[in-house]
């Protein structure tokens, strides 16, 4: 070690004043942060800022299952500014935090010592890694101290930073050790740029006027966007700001209030609405990005302040009433509340899609692997849009609050339910009173975008343990579907992003887990709606066989509404279907920009070449793989088609729907899935990137395009699936592995300069 030491002291020596931004944050992102950039980072070591490695590392783990009791949070930025304030709560030191000089930040930095270790012994470099290597979702970590460090490098020798991955680069290893050597000196924080110091300007000065109907409107505005990366208008790609409740006013330092949830009480009659500026590195698993502009300030004129309502007195933020915005709220119109979720729909989505609620166990575990969203027009006289029949039904509407103590499930079971049951059946009265209508003119009924807005139509997929959201109804007409009204999309938010707590107690995760299966049933109940009576229920139980039965044995769901005919006029035996086909009529405007806004964010991305349209063939032929075919695959697969010239290289995304007859109940164990599941299985193949976490990488020329589907198609088991990765794979000891990895990020942020972030490494399969 000492040896080690002095070589990297040598090295270090020879390199100039090592700079942050230009040299280290590059390296420490597209190597280091892929794993360590997330509420899951291991060990919770955040490398996606400086503050992030001057607070350490610490070994209680926030996604814990079996953690009984609410942990203290611990978010970087919020709820410790110090190291010696990180250290209090149990965070251990990475870097050198003794007297300092070359040798002493080297000798007393674990992250020294872990990306030496990785040098000293490489991992293999072909085949997969040794079971020794720890790669499961849940699995344990071992976060060793400085004083261990020693002993950690003796017991796991191939644990070397970068953690099961290929090395760093001699250059790339030299960069940080002479950093690291230097005193890992920090960068300045960047300001307001120019175009954008303005712009905040203007809108703290919107969000902190004085009139109660003002004061109700930003609170509303601020409950709905505190998780949006915030993007100004004409400013730099990549300069994003958060909008946070601070003790100070426009103009003054920022002094963020570090409450847990938006709506918690600010613990000051006064404070204001600012926009600070989101310092660390982007990873596109948490990027959710919101744009501010002079058009969008108007829309909210229009929506929340030119129509004429009297704001007499602000509510509290007792968290019984904070927590149920129907009551909040209840003086803006419901209509301009759900038109503003409508109008940036997928942002809202993503919110419980890339939110830190989603990470398999609370909210993923109830939703199909691919299923389309849609939405009810806000302009039909549909019950749920009138503003009286939510005020009455606000009661009923309450969400479960975390007050700190872990809940008796009992009162999940009994009260909220009950609460769900009162709500369904005034709907239900309401729904006997409609009459029937055809079926083309039932289509009236879903909002379509207004001619013009893509966030009509959604698809949400679920990657076992992680989740997407795409434009448009994409894939092969998918088992479920949902359409979504104001007050479910409204309790969606409010249950999954605003009110979820990833360092709550048990209690607050059960009763997330179970009234999350209230909603997605509440969605799919929508859709049923639509189909005719006689094949209603069948279609309904053929979705969840047995363990459906069970959950609606479980809470007694009202059921009148099945033997409602609400649509007519089906003329096939295939009603779901034929009620696809209309719905893609319906939405036909927005689905053709769909796609482009799937690859590059814009309505319009240029013209696909022939080399493209070769590709684009060979690869559907995987799309229509299915069943035990697919077993070997994983959820989320990228693909690189190399065409001979880097720039017009192609790049897709596999996608392996899983069948899934419990998906219903916390109760049920993902993982049980008999065979007649898995020969539902399904891909879904798109030209973009589509996912946060990719699974696996698979590189192949044009020229042996026709090949590699072919291949796929005659996978059986797991020896033809080896076989097919030893020929087209990019395993995690291979020598490209890097080079590709970079190719996926840099054309990610070609075609998303705003939009993009960096994928998420953590869950790369050992194939």
């Amino acid at each position: 070690m000492e040896r080690d030491l002095e070589q990297a002291l040598s090295l270090a020596a020879t390199d100039g004043r090592v700079d942050y931004e230009q040299d280290v944050r590059p390296i420490l992102e597209r190597r280091c942060v892929v794993c360590h950039g997330c509420y899951d980072a291991p060990c919770q070591l955040k490398l996606s800022s400086h503050e992030g490695l001057r607070r350490g590392a610490s070994e209680e783990r926030i996604y814990e299952p079996k953690r009984i009791n609410e942990m203290r949070p611990t978010r970087l930025f919020i709820d410790a500014k110090t190291p010696s304030e990180w250290r209090s709560r149990g965070f251990s030191p990475v870097l050198n935090e003794g007297p300092s000089s070359p040798e002493n930040n080297l000798r007393n930095s674990v992250l020294y010592h872990l990306l030496s270790l990785k040098q000293q012994h490489p991992q293999p470099s072909t085949g997969k890694l040794p079971d020794s290597f720890t790669l499961e979702l849940n699995r344990e970590q071992t976060c060793t101290t400085i004083e261990k460090v020693d002993d950690y490098a003796r017991e796991h020798p191939l644990w070397g930073m970068p953690y099961a991955m290929p090395n760093l680069s001699e250059k790339e290893y030299q960069t940080l050790v002479a950093w690291l050597a230097q005193g890992s000196p920090a960068p300045a924080l960047p300001g307001p740029s120019a175009t954008v110091l303005p712009q905040i300007r203007e809108w703290e000065r919107f969000l902190n006027q004085d009139s109660p109907k003002q004061r109700l409107v930003s609170r509303y505005l601020y409950e709905h966007l505190f998780h949006a990366h915030i993007h100004f208008s004409g400013s730099p790609t990549r300069e994003f700001y958060r909008l946070v409740r601070s003790t100070t006013p426009p103009g003054k330092v920022i002094d963020e209030i570090p409450t847990l949830r938006p709506y918690d009480d600010p613990g000051s009659s006064t404070f204001y609405y600012r926009l600070l500026r989101y310092q660390p590195g982007i990873v596109i698993k948490n990027h959710i990005v919101y744009e501010f502009s002079g058009q969008r300030m108007q829309r909210y004129r229009e929506l929340f302040l030119e129509p004429d309502y009297d704001v007499r007195q602000l509510p509290g933020y007792e968290t019984w009433v904070a927590s149920n915005p129907f009551k909040v709220f209840s003086a803006i119109p419901a209509e301009s509340r759900y038109r503003f979720l409508l109008d940036d729909a997928y942002f809202f989505i993503e919110g419980f899609i890339k939110g830190p609620v989603c990470r398999g166990q609370i909210a993923l575990n109830v939703i199909e692997d691919q299923f389309w969203v849609m939405f009810f027009d806000p302009n039909q006289p549909v019950i749920t849009n009138n503003a009286q029949f939510i005020g009455e039904m606000a009661n009923e509407l309450q969400l479960p609050a975390d007050e700190g103590s872990n809940l008796d499930l009992l009162r999940i079971w009994t009260d909220y339910w009950e609460g769900q049951r009162r709500y369904m059946e005034e709907k239900q009265a309401w729904f006997k009173t409609i009459g029937s209508h055809d079926l083309d003119h039932a289509m009236n009924y879903i909002w379509d975008g207004d001619g013009e807005n893509p966030n009509a139509a959604l698809t949400i997929f679920r990657h076992f343990d992680s989740g997407s959201v795409a434009y448009g109804l994409i894939g092969n007409e998918p088992e479920t579907a949902w359409i979504i009204d104001y007050p479910l999309f409204e309790r969606i938010h409010y249950l999954l992003v605003a009110g979820f707590n990833v360092y709550g107690n048990i209690g607050h995760r059960m009763s997330t887990r179970i009234y999350m299966d209230f909603l997605r049933m509440e969605g799919e109940d929508y859709f049923l709606a639509f189909l005719p009576v006689s094949q209603r229920k069948a279609i309904r139980d053929s979705w969840y066989v047995g363990q459906r039965r069970a959950i609606e044995e479980l809470f007694s769901a009202p059921q009148a509404w099945l033997q409602t005919e609400s649509v007519t006029g089906y003329q096939t035996d295939d009603p779901q279907g034929e009620l696809y086909r209309h719905l893609k009529g319906r939405l036909s405007a927005v689905l053709q920009q769909t796609q482009a806004m799937n690859r590059c964010g814009k309505t319009e991305c240029g013209n696909r070449d022939t080399e493209s349209a070769r590709a684009d063939s060979a690869m559907q032929k995987i799309a229509r793989l299915q069943g035990e075919n697919l077993h070997a695959f994983p959820d989320v697969a990228f693909v690189r088609v190399k065409t001979g010239r880097a720039e017009g290289d192609l790049a897709y995304t596999l996608i392996r729907n899983k069948a899934y007859k419990n998906v219903t109940s916390f109760l049920a164990d993902e993982r049980e899935r008999d065979r007649s599941d898995i020969s539902q299985d399904t891909m879904t193949v798109v030209n973009w990137l589509e996912g946060s976490y990719p699974n696996f990488f698979f590189s192949v020329a044009l020229s042996d395009i026709d090949d590699f589907t072919q291949r796929c198609a005659t996978i059986r088991n797991h020896d033809d699936y080896e076989q097919f990765v030893n020929r087209y794979g990019v395993r995690r000891t291979h020598p490209e592995f890097w080079a590709l990895a970079d190719w996926f990020q840099d054309l990610q942020a070609r075609r998303k300069p705003i939009l993009s972030g960096l994928f998420d490494l953590n869950r790369y399969q050992n194939h």
